[in-house]
């Protein structure tokens, strides 16, 4: 008897979830690359179309690689569904849209990555859909947000830059008692550490450009849900407005799902011995990492989440301290970019958050002197070694 995937442990998941080999017997999943299929008769593409027989109709639609990282993926995540997108705020924008409509209104998190927070704040509005921003950690917040339009709340938790963590599952039950649909975006967490479905959330979205490529190759993003809901609210946006993506990159994201509880694991570790350098240092008025006891909501990262992650802020006071740390890295490299395998540092307030006014960075306490920096898998010696150097010349 064939077991049953979702009994498998995630490691086994990540390895061998949605696997579909041809008659070739491929060890490696085949990588499709074509735009469109053909049909044996015009009655056959007829049945296709009509959803009465299955198949691939255009890549736009689906692609037989694609279809195995959807399926491994919404293995790991535990989601009935997912569908891939071709970068993480293609994921976003789509989720939002196939929830929202003019006269709705959403109920968001304030501390936002900020192209999330350009697209709530200056895309949706362009089409009737108004939004409130409320603390995040504040349940009282959330309620008093509600109207009765609201019909989504959106959150990241862990937030971009500043590590805010929210109580999925009470902002679940919050949005729900409203009518609405609860979509967190899960990139900083991964599915290794966190499951936001069985926290009672609805939608969950990632970049899959950050952990789950996790080597600085290819864009992607993900969204995964219940399989009605799915269906309802995303089928024909994805179908029709051609976020796709591409086959190629959906076979590179395949080999990082492969190799992501280790990275993730390992750079959780780093982190943790860099976290603890940072915080012991002079010149740092103030560390957050999920994985320290000093965390602001330590007490609930204990009860959603198995890991802290790789991703650490830090505080040192101004931008001239904060750029002087990272013209100092020699090993670390100045990136935007998170959840790779090599080590990364930028600075907030001039790059992810430059879109934001200052006055909402000032709101989620976004001042100039932090740095964030997403932790890799070089030698934890090495990065020890290089963070304090830098550090020292803040």
């Amino acid at each position: 008897m064939a077991e049953d995937p979702r009994d498998w442990e995630v490691e086994t998941r990540a390895v061998r979830g949605g696997m579909a080999r041809t008659g070739h017997g491929e060890i490696s999943e085949a990588l499709f690359l074509t735009q469109s299929f053909a049909y044996d008769s015009a009655q056959a593409a007829d049945a296709r179309f009509a959803g009465d027989a299955p198949g691939f109709i255009y890549q736009r639609f689906g692609n037989p690689t694609t279809q195995i990282f959807e399926d491994r993926l919404a293995l790991m995540e535990g989601a009935e569904m997912c569908r891939a997108t071709a970068s993480g705020m293609a994921a976003v924008q789509v989720a939002l849209s196939g929830l929202l409509r003019a006269g709705d209104h959403l109920v968001a998190g304030r501390a936002l990555f900020g192209s999330c927070r350009w697209i709530v704040s200056e895309w949706l509005p362009r089409f009737g859909v108004e939004t409130t921003y409320v603390d995040a950690t504040d349940l009282e917040a959330w309620q008093a947000a509600v109207r009765p339009n609201t019909r989504a709340f959106l959150v990241e938790s862990p937030a971009n830059p500043l590590l805010e963590v929210t109580a999925i599952g009470a902002v679940a039950e919050i949005a729900h008692a409203a009518g609405a649909k609860l979509v967190v975006d899960n990139v900083f967490a991964t599915p290794v550490f966190q499951q936001p479905l069985a926290l009672g959330c609805d939608i969950v979205v990632y970049s899959a450009t950050k952990h789950i490529d996790g080597q600085g190759r290819v864009l992607g993003g993900a969204i995964l849900g219940a399989a009605e809901l799915m269906t309802e609210a995303y089928k024909d946006i994805l179908r029709h407005t051609g976020p796709a993506l591409s086959p190629f990159n959906s076979w590179v994201l395949l080999k990082g799902l492969e190799t992501l509880d280790l990275r993730v694991r390992r750079q959780t570790e780093n982190a943790g011995r860099v976290a603890d350098l940072i915080a012991d240092h002079r010149k740092v008025r103030r560390t957050i990492f999920c994985g320290r006891p000093d965390h602001p909501q330590a007490a609930m990262i204990a009860k959603q989440m198995s890991g802290g992650g790789n991703v650490i802020a830090f505080d040192l006071g101004s931008r001239e301290a904060a750029w002087r740390f990272l013209d100092g890295l020699q090993i670390v490299d100045i990136s935007n970019n998170l959840g790779d395998a090599k080590s990364m540092a930028t600075h907030p307030s001039t790059t992810t958050h430059r879109s934001m006014p200052e006055a909402e960075r000032l709101q989620i306490g976004l001042t100039e002197g932090w740095v964030r920096m997403s932790v890799g898998l070089e030698g934890p010696g090495d990065l020890s070694r290089d963070v304090a150097r830098a550090l020292d010349g803040a």
